[in-house]
């Protein structure tokens, strides 16, 4: 049968097409070139999979005939493996016919707008040229117990790429002469065809002369080298919101590594670790304390003050209370984060048992019922 296309796809041979699509959404995702532990021929793998099983029809062929079905045209016409994925960037809801075989790609429109510039196409281009967003990364943060409660303003100094201050991140020296690349004509582009299973596959990769620019220049940038981006400290101010917890992330948008050659930059995304505070305990959104009293309030009854972190607070003890008993304090605890409101303050009663006692003490004990 060749290569089996139900075990790349990690499905049974009894699938839906539902079932299909979500185990193809996954690998893809899996897999992405782009990612950290991604991996372009598995991807491709998957995606080769997917455009047989997705489709009803070559499914069918693929069940009777195994993957050498293929040798009677591929994706059918003189299509190839390059203009099933143009189609599918295309998507959303659209599909792709070539002599009586139709794929419908349903959905599938976003999740190749996010793999578009792996195989040279869709709208992340701009004329011809592959986009490289810069990295995201990721730093920590530790912040107090009550700045979790309250927020904070916080900076962090981070040592990234950061875009060239002396070309503005074009890579070519101020003045210097810019010309069309001769290698791909300009176009960032360069193209290749390849005789698969699935029949000719065009495979569209970035220029390796221009990098995908589709331009050269006659002298690059002496600071950054050519590369429009270059290795610097940066401090960046982060605003800690109000009800935070221990790690939860903060994402700031655009305050990762800078794009080279003008793309856009990644995202900075900061890890919040709270210290451990001796005397208050979060749970959810609600803070515990322990109070402890004397057996003597705990039988009579007495007014205590309570610290919180909105500050001291009197709490009624009634009389004949028990060890282990948790009074609440409305609001007095963490701000919700992402609603209004704000959690309780619970304080948990330790009755504390005397330890040494008079004998007149231990007389009106025993006279108790």
């Amino acid at each position: 049968m060749g290569k089996d296309y139900y075990s790349i796809l990690g499905v049974a041979k009894t699938a839906s097409q539902e079932e299909i699509k979500k185990a193809f959404r996954q690998k893809a995702h899996q897999y992405h070139p782009d990612k950290q532990g991604g991996d372009e021929a598995k991807f491709k793998e998957a995606s080769e999979a997917y455009a047989v099983l997705g489709n009803t029809e070559k499914r069918q062929q693929y069940d009777q005939f195994g993957s050498t079905f293929n040798q009677q045209g591929g994706f059918g016409g003189g299509a190839d493996w390059s203009d099933f994925m143009r189609q599918a960037r295309g998507g959303g809801g659209g599909g792709y016919s070539s002599q009586g075989f139709s794929f419908d790609f349903g959905d599938l429109g976003d999740l190749f707008g996010e793999f578009g510039d792996i195989f040279g196409f869709g709208s992340g281009r701009r004329g011809g040229r592959r986009q490289s967003r810069g990295r995201d990364i990721q730093a920590e943060l530790e912040i107090d117990f009550k700045e979790s409660v309250f927020g904070a303003a916080k900076a962090v100094e981070l040592y990234k790429d950061v875009v060239c201050d002396k070309c503005n991140g074009s890579g070519a020296e101020p003045g210097s002469k810019v010309s069309s690349c001769p290698t791909c004509g300009g176009q960032g582009q360069v193209e290749q065809v390849q005789n698969t299973i699935l029949g000719a596959m065009r495979t569209i990769t970035t220029c390796p002369e221009c990098h995908g620019e589709g331009k050269k220049v006659d002298q690059s940038c002496s600071k950054c080298r050519g590369a429009g981006i270059y290795k610097d400290k940066e401090k960046i101010k982060i605003k800690i919101p109000a009800g935070i917890a221990d790690g939860q992330n903060i994402r700031l948008s655009g305050k990762g590594e800078a794009g080279a050659k003008g793309m856009p930059a990644g995202d900075l995304y900061i890890l919040v670790r709270v210290k451990p505070d001796n005397q208050f305990t979060r749970q959810g959104d609600d803070i515990l304390t322990k109070e402890p009293i004397s057996f003597k309030q705990a039988a009579l009854g007495d007014k205590i003050e309570v610290a919180t972190v909105h500050g001291p607070v009197k709490l009624k003890i009634p009389e004949g209370t028990q060890s282990g008993k948790v009074f609440k304090l409305r609001g007095k605890g963490v701000p919700h984060l992402n609603h209004g409101g704000q959690g309780d303050h619970l304080v948990e009663i330790v009755v504390v048992t005397p330890t040494k006692l008079s004998r007149a003490q231990k007389k009106a004990l025993e006279e108790l019922n």
